[in-house]
């Protein structure tokens, strides 16, 4: 969830917004607006119901107040933006607090199992106003499961209700996050070089954003996290509340540092999706997070990438012939390597595996992290707080809230 300073700096390594300058250097005019109502509108997201004042909104972005006069009476005219009350007198005239409409418009989220899909409708605070799921067969080929989606976003679509801004789509990988292009899916061919996104933006007439499952269980999962932590959340706020971005353009908290996580997924198959930085972590090619093909045992059971002893083959073997504890330990295991390697905050923990024992996962899961810890201050082990269809909706929100 990466902000900008507001001030439309060059070089700043910034890269979760669009490019607010032409070819040739000089400023695009169009996007730097977008670019400039974004940050508002993200951060009377992180707000909540309390809301902020234009001068608070003035001093996280850096923006001048005759700026965000002019951002908040446009934002207030698209009906997105309202008044929340006014802030206590400090002296002077009581301030006027804004907020988010979340009712102003919609998104939904698919998730494409190989077994099952979960379509989501959200409001822009990411609450699910409307679900249908069902069985789906991802072996029967592309066509099959395009069809599929239609019918599962028209169930979840209110004709009469807030606009849609668009679709997100979890899918299986490895995949093409950019070109919208699905891979090589371990175990079903048919969907190598498919270009699922065109195909689904030609049927439905929305626009369609396509990412890893992984990815998009990674965004929900670090989404539910960081709320919990911005200020007015409730419990979660104090020592851990957002305290806006760092030079880099990611978030800071009040205990210090960017918030990091790592999202493990245990369902038909296992992944990982990676929130470093400030958003999703995918790599050059779309291809970071292939959690379940790390090999844990050489010579070891074949798994059905080809190769033998990987993550994945183990703990399903376990996890089928009942042995749900040491499915556990062996995705503790290769979560230590993970964390190792990228010094995560947290580990969390989601999909169908993980729901049917969760504490079994938890525990298990934590035991390993604290045996094999290299730091005293190892990762918390936790649930994810939503799910990956969610995750997909955050993915069609977060072009209004200016993220990558």
């Amino acid at each position: 969830m990466n902000r900008g300073s507001g001030s439309g700096n060059r070089g700043s390594g910034n890269t979760g917004h669009r490019d607010v300058y032409g070819p040739r250097g000089g400023v695009n005019l169009p996007a730097l607006r977008g670019h400039n109502d974004a940050l508002v509108l993200d951060l009377l997201r992180a707000a909540g119901p309390a809301g902020l004042g234009r001068t608070e909104l003035a001093a996280r972005t850096g923006l001048t107040p005759q700026a965000v006069s002019k951002i908040t009476a446009r934002l207030g005219a698209d009906g997105l933006i309202a008044e929340a009350g006014r802030a206590a007198s400090t002296g002077g005239k009581p301030r006027t607090l804004l907020r988010l409409v979340p009712d102003a418009r919609h998104a939904v989220g698919v998730h494409l199992d190989r077994d099952e899909l979960l379509a989501v409708r959200v409001d822009l605070a990411g609450r699910v106003v409307a679900e249908s799921s069902g069985p789906l067969d991802f072996g029967a080929g592309p066509e099959a499961a395009v069809e599929a989606v239609v019918r599962a976003v028209a169930r979840v679509r209110d004709p009469s209700g807030p606009p849609l801004l668009g679709v997100g789509v979890a899918a299986p990988g490895p995949l093409d996050h950019r070109a919208g292009v699905m891979g090589r899916v371990t175990g079903f061919p048919s969907w190598k070089d498919f270009p699922l996104r065109g195909v689904l933006e030609g049927r439905l007439g929305l626009p369609v954003l396509l990412d890893k499952d992984t990815n998009a269980g990674a965004a929900a999962a670090a989404g539910a996290w960081l709320r919990a932590t911005w200020p007015g959340a409730g419990a979660g706020a104090g020592a851990d509340a957002y305290a806006g971005p760092d030079a880099e353009g990611a978030e800071v908290y009040a205990g210090g540092g960017a918030r990091t996580c790592v999202y493990l997924h245990i369902g038909t198959g296992l992944g990982a999706g990676l929130w470093l930085g400030g958003g999703v972590y995918r790599g050059a090619r779309s291809a970071a997070g292939e959690f379940g093909h790390q090999v844990l045992l050489l010579d070891g059971p074949r798994c059905r990438c080809g190769a033998r002893g990987c993550v994945e083959a183990l703990c399903l073997e376990a996890v089928a012939r009942g042995d749900v504890p040491e499915a556990a330990r062996i995705v503790g295991e290769a979560a230590a390597n993970l964390v190792a390697l990228l010094d995560v905050d947290r580990v969390l923990l989601g999909g169908r595996v993980v729901a049917a024992a969760p504490d079994v996962f938890v525990a298990g899961v934590g035991a390993v992290l604290a045996a094999r810890a290299l730091d005293p201050a190892r990762p918390v082990v936790g649930l994810a707080g939503a799910g990956v269809a969610e995750g997909a909706a955050e993915m069609a929100l977060t072009p209004l809230f200016g993220r990558a």
